[in-house]
């Protein structure tokens, strides 16, 4: 079924995703196009169980279609579990637009469109390559929309430092669980990605202490922080070897491989990144090399909190204080200290933990 609003043209028809790699009973599965401004988009809603699906809008130079897809369905399933771990009245779901055109406004505005064209049962927000900005051009034709812009001290606007408050939360829970330290002073961390979510983690672990080692595809924005916080920096291709006591994936998903698991040297892999694992059995893989892993959708649900927060004060007119949001974003830290107790209790990966209290959370 396609549907059209107004002269715009935005085409939102039903994708028949179900034997796409990363579908798992998706409630709905959309391709967006809007030929007038070159938006091809996909929105994938995995669940509604909790509330609408909340989860934010990535634009990414994708090699195809089937790729963009894939990322959607792991990306909107990761939202359902990350939501409702975080213990969030929201679902799960996400949108990724393939940027084979420029990010002009009017591509953003057919965005907010489709958006709107699926009547609040999706909740976006901005995700990589989206900024604060883009969301307000989104606003302008959907009020399913979080992450704009706030006033200082309010709840909202980029959800990127309160996920980075969330993950120093986690790793500080996994150092002390896994190697008995209360503090990260002298910890080292391998940071990936020193963008929005990395740089602010960074800059948060050298305020605590801890001693660090950077590494970006834009190597000179990794080199530049490194001089700003007394921090080492390697290029991007050899962070993965690096001995040191944690790794802290910040950048893109699927960085956890058979073959790069087994050249880690680390004791606790703990980092912002969604869907780090490639498959599912490098969990086990972690596991068997005795590394700590902090299942990604539980440690970097900061943002999520944040964006959740923030809408839900718009359209419920339920406020939600700054203190409380940075509150539950540091019960991040907690929440993941049981979860690793209960791993060890039950002999199993922290994944399959994670996995299976989100499952049935969902009523799935």
């Amino acid at each position: 079924m396609t549907i059209a609003v107004d002269l715009d043209l935005v085409q939102l028809a039903a994708f028949d995703a179900s034997g796409a790699d990363g579908f798992d009973g998706h409630e709905q599965v959309a391709l967006v196009r809007h030929s007038a401004s070159g938006l091809h988009a996909i929105v994938a809603i995995h669940s509604t169980h909790l509330g609408p699906a909340a989860g934010g809008v990535r634009r990414w130079a994708y090699r195809s279609q089937s790729q963009a897809l894939t990322d959607a369905l792991r990306l909107s399933r990761g939202m359902s579990y990350k939501n409702a771990m975080a213990g969030l009245a929201a679902g799960g779901g996400k949108a990724v637009v393939i940027a084979d055109a420029p990010k002009t406004d009017a591509l953003l505005g057919a965005f907010g469109d489709a958006v709107a064209l699926l009547g609040g049962r999706y909740i976006t927000a901005e995700d990589v390559g989206m900024t604060e900005h883009d969301m307000v051009v989104v606003a302008q034709r959907t009020a399913h929309v979080a992450g704009l812009p706030v006033a200082a001290g309010a709840v909202g606007g980029n959800p990127g430092p309160f996920t980075a408050r969330g993950v120093l939360a986690g790793i500080k829970a996994a150092v002390q669980h896994k190697l008995g330290r209360d503090d990260l002073k002298g910890v080292h961390v391998t940071v990936q990605g020193v963008g929005s979510v990395g740089g602010a983690l960074a800059r948060a672990l050298a305020a605590e202490g801890a001693r660090l080692t950077l590494a970006d595809v834009d190597a000179p924005r990794a080199a530049a922080l490194a001089a700003q916080l007394g921090a080492a920096h390697v290029p991007v291709g050899a962070i993965l070897g690096l001995a040191a006591d944690v790794f802290s994936p910040n950048a893109l998903g699927a960085i956890l491989t058979e073959t790069s698991i087994a050249a880690l040297d680390v004791a606790i892999v703990a980092g912002a990144a969604n869907n780090q694992l490639a498959t599912a059995e490098d969990g086990a893989r972690l596991a068997a090399r005795g590394i700590l892993y902090a299942p990604d959708y539980v440690i970097n649900a900061g943002g999520i909190i944040s964006v959740v927060a923030e809408y839900l004060a718009k359209t419920k007119d339920a406020p939600v204080s700054l203190g409380r949001v940075n509150a539950a974003a540091d019960a991040i830290g907690p929440r993941l200290s049981a979860l690793f107790a209960e791993a060890d209790l039950q002999g199993l990966p922290t994944d399959v933990v994670a996995d299976r209290t989100a499952q049935a959370l969902i009523g799935r």
